[in-house]
C-alpha cells in the first residue's frame, strides 16, 4: 500500500474533514509525507475540501 492509500484509509476511518497534521497524527506518518500525498490527491481529484484547510474523500 502506498502512502496515497493511506491518506486515503486514514480519512475513511475517521469519518470527518481532516487537516493534514491530523492525518498524519492518526496515520503514523510523517506530516510532510502526507502533505505531498494529498497535494497529488487534490491533483488527481480524489480528495476535496468542504471547508477551508480540511480534506476528506471525494
Amino acid at each position: 500500500m502506498d502512502i496515497k492509500d493511506q491518506v486515503l484509509v486514514v480519512m475513511n476511518q475517521a469519518g470527518e474533514p481532516l487537516n493534514a497534521g491530523k492525518v498524519a497524527e492518526l496515520g503514523g506518518l510523517e506530516r510532510k509525507v502526507v502533505d505531498k500525498a494529498m497535494e497529488q490527491l487534490k491533483k488527481e481529484g480524489k480528495i476535496v475540501s468542504p471547508k477551508r484547510c480540511f480534506w476528506s474523500p471525494a
